[in-house]
């Protein structure tokens, strides 16, 4: 399962997707930290107080980047993006202890574009859309009270003049973990299947503007047994199923890699 996080890894595969801009590669650390803190403030990868911090105050906020990092002409024909993930410690589990910085490249200098906590990118690829514009696409992921969701998203940059860029997930799948809430993986019977419970493996997908993934999950099948005569009971539940919902136990999911069309949204297995 993905980390708790939203994640970006670049990929180069059939032509489908694209090698990241040299300045993913070029732009070292030093930098980039450079155009949001002051050169004392400068230890290797980490700012120990950056300027602009949303919310910061009179704090000293840290923001140490990693090596996570995509490039794309992601808000439309403009100038090209840089977009890092980084951790802080002024930010919480809430907001997955940290977030994305975006850079622009303007002239072939950077310039800082602002932070956008929460916005974590450590598994996504880089997806030409056309010559003059690409998508970011992203595995998704958070825990809470036990269930891990996860979801493939598209990444949505929106360019504001006054405050800079923002970035937002265009959700085109979700998935549920349930395992450490219920003891097993659950689907709720009246819910059309199937029943996505673990993304992973996100790639370039074998047409433009497609991206593949390996899923665990429950089909029709699946689902008409856990409904009906139901699978045993898992060896450890945890609470009480609700009204209308089944365990699918460890070892009764399907797997099987499934395409995603951005441009329609439709899903399917790749045959």
């Amino acid at each position: 399962m993905p980390n708790p996080t939203l994640i970006a890894i670049a990929l180069a595969l059939g032509g489908a997707l694209a090698a990241s801009p040299a300045l993913a590669q070029d732009a070292s650390d030093g930098t980039l930290l450079a155009t949001f803190c002051d050169a004392a403030n400068i230890k290797g990868e980490t700012c120990a107080h950056a300027k602009g911090y949303p919310g910061a105050g009179k704090r000293g906020c840290d923001v140490k980047l990693l090596g996570d990092r995509h490039s794309g002409r992601f808000a439309g024909s403009g100038n090209p993006l840089l977009v890092v993930n980084y951790e802080s410690a002024c930010e919480s589990r809430a907001t997955d202890d940290g977030g994305a910085v975006v850079f622009e490249q303007v002239a072939g200098k950077y310039s800082f574009v602002g932070f956008q906590p929460g916005s974590r990118i450590n598994d996504c690829l880089t997806v030409p859309r056309n010559e003059r514009e690409d998508s970011l696409i992203c595995l998704m992921g958070h825990m809470g009270q036990g269930y891990l969701e996860g979801g493939v998203a598209q990444m949505s940059f929106a360019r504001d003049y006054g405050k800079g860029i923002s970035i937002k997930p265009n959700i085109l799948l979700r998935a549920v973990d349930s395992t450490g809430a219920a003891g097993a993986n659950v689907v709720t019977c009246r819910k059309k299947p199937p029943h996505y419970f673990e993304l992973s493996k996100l790639a370039a997908g074998p047409r433009k503007e497609t991206v593949a993934f390996d899923a665990s999950y429950a089909d029709a099948d699946t689902v008409k047994t856990a409904c009906g005569k139901g699978f045993p009971k898992p060896k450890e539940t945890f609470g009480t199923l609700a009204k209308g919902d089944a365990y699918v136990p460890e070892g009764n999911e399907k797997k099987a890699k499934f395409i995603i069309d951005l441009r329609t949204r439709k899903v399917a297995p790749q045959g």
